[in-house]
C-alpha cells in the first residue's frame, strides 16, 4: 500500500541507532504515524522537527502496519520560531495537544485548515495568543465538545457576555451569573467581540481564554482518560501568566 499527502510534524521519537518514528497530521489522512529511516541522523533531523510542513509518502505492505515513511521540507516553521520562546512554546503545544487527542488515521482536514492558519499566524507574529486560543477552541468543537458562546444560557441574549458555565460550557451574561460569578469561568472580551470590536486582547485575557479551553479539555480528553495535559502546554500558560504578574 502506499499514498501521498502533505502533512506537518507533531512528534519525533527515536528509533534505534538512527532512524525515527515520525507522528504527522496530514491533510487527506489524519494523525498517521510511519518509520524514517536515517531520521534521527544529522542530515534529516532539521526536516523531521514538530511544526514543520512536509511532503510525505507513506508506503506498507499491509494497511494496519507502521509503515515507512519518506519526505521533503515545505515549510520551515520550527526554524522560523526558534528566537521566540513563546510562539516555539505554542507551536509545541499546538503539536502536542494534536498528538495526544485526535484518533490516529481518521481525517480531520478543517483541524488540519485550522492548524496552517495558527502556524501562519506564529510566523507572522500578528495577534499569535488570541489565534492559539482559539484554535484550542476549534479543536474542542472538531472533537465533538465545543463552547456554545453565542448568547447567554439563561436569557438568550448576546450582550454583556462575561462567563462561561463549566459545566454547560455555555455562556452567561453578567447579569445573569448574578452572585453566582464565582463558580463560572471567565469569559474574555476577545472572545465574543464581532467584527473585531474587542481589539488586540491583553496577555491577561490570552491567559483567562487558555485557563477556559484548558478547563474543558482536561475535563472531556484528559481527566477522562486519565492523562496528564501536555507540558509543552503548560509552560505555555505558565510563561504568559508570568509575564502578566500572575
Amino acid at each position: 500500500m502506499q499514498w501521498q499527502d502533505e502533512g506537518v510534524v507533531l512528534a519525533v521519537r527515536r528509533y534505534g541507532e538512527s532512524s525515527a518514528v515520525v507522528s504527522l497530521l496530514t491533510r487527506a489522512h489524519g494523525r498517521h504515524a510511519g518509520l524514517v529511516r536515517g531520521g534521527a541522523g544529522a542530515r534529516a533531523r532539521p526536516v523531521w522537527q514538530p511544526g514543520n510542513g512536509v511532503q510525505v509518502t507513506w508506503r506498507a505492505r499491509l494497511a494496519d502496519q507502521l509503515g515507512s515513511l519518506a519526505g521533503e521540507l515545505l515549510t520551515p516553521t520550527a526554524a522560523r520560531l526558534l528566537d521566540d520562546p513563546g510562539r516555539l512554546l505554542a507551536l509545541g503545544a499546538a503539536c502536542a495537544l494534536l498528538e495526544t487527542t485526535l484518533p490516529e488515521r481518521d481525517p480531520h482536514p478543517n483541524i488540519y485548515s485550522e492548524l496552517q492558519t495558527l502556524l501562519g499566524v506564529l510566523v507572522e507574529q500578528k495577534d499569535w495568543g488570541a489565534a492559539y486560543v482559539r484554535f484550542e477552541l476549534a479543536l474542542l468543537a472538531e472533537l465533538g465538545f465545543g463552547l456554545d458562546l453565542a448568547a447567554c444560557a439563561v436569557t438568550g441574549q448576546g450582550h454583556d457576555l462575561a462567563y462561561v458555565s463549566p459545566r454547560t460550557g455555555r455562556a452567561v451574561s453578567r447579569h445573569a451569573a448574578g452572585p453566582y460569578a464565582a463558580r463560572l469561568l471567565p469569559l474574555p472580551a476577545f472572545l465574543v467581540a464581532q467584527n473585531g470590536d474587542g481589539g488586540v486582547p491583553d496577555l491577561a485575557q490570552i491567559c483567562a481564554g487558555l485557563r477556559l479551553t484548558g478547563a474543558f479539555l482536561r475535563r472531556h480528553l484528559f481527566d477522562a482518560t486519565e492523562r496528564p495535559m501536555p507540558s509543552a502546554r503548560e509552560r505555555l500558560l505558565d510563561r504568559l501568566a508570568r509575564a502578566t504578574g500572575a
